[in-house]
């Protein structure tokens, strides 16, 4: 009798436990209840949840909450469509707006037909595991390294490797989502507006006979463009050209006319990067070879 006492003692207070718990996160709730704008998730069902970071938010839900609060404009979601930019303006009683559109450069134009090996790397298939072994194995140690990490990360079909090992980017397909800019081990993606035609397609860092024996299509450092260009567009930064996009609008096509090796670049079409007339012309398809 006494342990069936005992039994009934603790299931009693068990059950005033329970109760009581309970009114306390009753209580919790109806104080720390935070309201959330039903709109939050109407719009989170009509973006495309790739959660790709496009927008610059951390993903589609934090998108759906800055664009009900009105702290970022629909069309701000590069990847929905137009009809999907529009449906969420309409929901919410805004106008669409509009983005320039942005797109993925490369800035190197070393392909295998004119960038030297100075060793051929053997192992793991990524350019990330490739630059741990000394940089990988280009005689430009700024160079694309072309086993297609970029193209791999892309989750919109965006970067295909063309014969000579180096990505081409689909200005059609790319949605600026920065997976690129953050898995190239040599940092050379970036995000450009389609308005910056003028393009320096190189990012070494070698002196000009340096970094003309590595690669044929390197920057030299020659100022033959900084020359041409208006004063404030274009200058030398460790032997490099460099743009300073701040003077977009004084960019034209004259700074890479003389440019003896071609490697800045203007884009007539957003898919198609032009030479000036003083480049050397490359007939070569076949990889240079080993150096050393």
């Amino acid at each position: 009798m006494e342990s069936l006492s005992n039994l009934m003692v603790a299931g009693a207070f068990m059950a005033a436990l329970g109760v009581a718990l309970a009114m306390l996160l009753a209580f919790a709730n109806k104080k720390l209840y935070v309201w959330e704008d039903p709109r939050i998730g109407e719009v989170e069902e009509l973006l495309p949840k790739s959660n790709c970071g496009a927008c610059g938010q951390a993903g589609c839900r934090d998108f759906a909450e800055k664009v009900v609060c009105g702290d970022i404009i629909p069309a701000q979601c590069t990847v929905s469509s137009p009809q999907q930019r529009q449906g969420i303006a309409d929901l919410l009683g805004v106008a669409a707006g509009a983005v320039e559109k942005k797109v993925a450069r490369l800035a190197c134009g070393g392909g295998r037909h004119v960038a030297f090996l100075r060793a051929r790397y053997e192992g793991l298939k990524t350019c990330r595991a490739a630059a741990v072994v000394s940089g990988g194995g280009k005689e430009c140690a700024w160079g694309c390294l072309g086993l297609a990490d970029c193209a791999t990360v892309c989750t919109f079909d965006a970067i295909v490797m063309d014969r000579h090992g180096l990505p081409l980017v689909d200005p059609e397909k790319c949605t600026a989502c920065n997976d690129c800019v953050e898995v190239c081990p040599k940092g050379l993606f970036s995000l450009e507006p389609l308005s910056r035609k003028l393009w320096v397609a190189c990012k070494s860092q070698a002196d000009g006979d340096t970094a003309e024996a590595a690669c044929e299509v390197a920057c030299t450092a020659c100022g033959k463009c900084v020359a041409d260009a208006h004063p404030k567009l274009m200058q030398l930064v460790g032997n490099l050209a460099t743009i300073n996009y701040d003077w977009n609008d004084q960019a034209s096509r004259e700074p890479i006319e003389r440019c003896p090796t071609g490697a800045i670049v203007w884009f007539d079409k957003p898919d198609t990067p032009v030479k000036g007339a003083a480049a050397k012309k490359i007939l070569r398809n076949e990889p240079l070879p080993v150096l050393h």
